[in-house]
């Protein structure tokens, strides 16, 4: 299993937004055979800093899914979303291997 995970510097006028945003994406992503893990939203402390995360079996599957969410129609709206509503500034990802008990 491969988790990426994702940090995001975003707009803090713009939660509403973001969070439509991360709501697409956790319905998106098992479709294309991952596991959302879900978001974490600014609350106290920094204000302009999300994270996310999601896990597929490999890596290799990571790699399909990107290649078919480019190709996809509801994943092109949900980019097109973000660069309309200019909801987060930059991302970081990262990816893992979990340590499951």
């Amino acid at each position: 299993m491969i988790t990426c995970h994702f940090r995001y510097v975003v707009d803090p006028d713009k939660l509403p937004e973001l969070e439509t945003y991360f709501r697409m994406w956790m319905r998106l992503i098992p479709l294309f055979g991952g596991l959302h893990h879900g978001y974490l939203m600014p609350s106290e402390g920094a204000n302009n800093i999300a994270l996310g995360s999601f896990s597929f079996p490999s890596l290799a599957d990571y790699e399909q899914y990107r290649i078919r969410s480019f190709a996809d129609p509801e994943c092109q709206a949900a980019f097109q979303y973000a660069r309309d509503t200019r909801c987060f500034l930059s991302y970081e990802r990262s990816f893992f291997r979990p340590l499951m008990p």
